[in-house]
């Protein structure tokens, strides 16, 4: 078999995981319905990318039909690449639009030097594109997080915020319009990044505040990839433990009522029953 045939069969193969992944999680979260329109956040990195590229494959052979725009937020970044997006969602006929906000001039004027800047530039990009999804009737916002996104946000919230929570898969926007979705809720990041490659697709880097290397959330991928390297399937079993809670086991009160809990309601220990030894007899056979 030559390199390009196994090149090929690679890519087939990340691409039906992919699909079917996608495909099991809008299932199990019901994510898309009949007649939405779903507005597709795309920021130009391999994960925005990824999730269009396979909802856009599912669509093609869905029951149901939907609507997809791709929508980037042009953020006015110092050299950002203005033309790299348009002409991409051009060349595969995908209907988009950039919406232009200024986020970088007051994340820059507010944030000081060295500071975390992700923090207030994302609550700005959520602004804007939320507005733009009530302005022009988009009931769904599809966003590109992943499985590694959503065990890294579980630890940075136990770590530094003393809570348990993550990124649910489907979930109701702050302003309580619109339906926020992840369709790449059960996809691990390393499968996305070599079908990323595969494709080639003409990432765009961010340079605002992804490379900052004190950032919380660098500290948590670091700490995830030691394990999966040293405890191979260790971070799947983390994700499959956030979908099977068990509230009294835990301390929370709002989440069970522990003070509802009394004497009466445990059942009294049953009387234990010793068997008796079943004594085989041979029978006398009479000749």
């Amino acid at each position: 078999m030559t390199n390009i045939d196994k090149t090929k069969l690679r890519f087939n193969k990340l691409q039906k995981r992919l699909r079917r992944e996608m495909g099991q999680a809008i299932a199990d979260y019901n994510m898309v319905e009949e007649g939405d329109r779903i507005m597709v956040c795309l920021s130009g990195g391999k994960d925005s990318y990824t999730m269009l590229d396979i909802l856009l494959n599912l669509k093609h052979n869905a029951p149901i039909n939907f609507e997809i725009l791709a929508v980037n937020l042009d953020q006015k970044q110092p050299g950002f690449p203005e033309h790299i997006l348009p002409e991409y969602l051009e060349s595969i006929g995908v209907p988009y639009h950039v919406i232009e906000q200024d986020t970088y001039s007051v994340v820059k004027r507010v944030i000081p030097e060295g500071k975390t800047t992700c923090g207030l530039c994302s609550r700005m990009r959520r602004g804007a594109l939320y507005a733009y999804a009530e302005e022009n009737g988009y009931n769904k916002i599809a966003l590109g997080h992943h499985r590694d996104d959503i065990v890294e946000t579980f630890f940075m919230n136990m770590f530094n915020g003393g809570q348990l929570k993550a990124m649910p898969a489907k979930l109701k926007s702050d302003n309580g319009k619109h339906i926020v979705i992840r369709p790449l809720a059960y996809a691990r990041e390393k499968d996305i990044a070599e079908f990323s490659g595969l494709k080639d697709y003409p990432i765009i880097p961010c340079n605002l505040c992804g490379n900052q290397e004190n950032l919380q959330r660098v500290q948590m991928k670091k700490m995830l990839n030691q394990w999966d390297k040293a405890f191979p399937g260790r971070v799947e079993t983390i994700f499959n433990s956030l979908k099977n809670i068990r509230p009294s086991q835990l301390l929370d009160k709002n989440l069970f009522d522990f003070e509802a809990l009394t004497q009466t309601d445990v059942e009294p220990p049953r009387e234990r029953v010793v068997a008796q030894p079943i004594i085989f007899t041979p029978t006398k056979v009479s000749h």
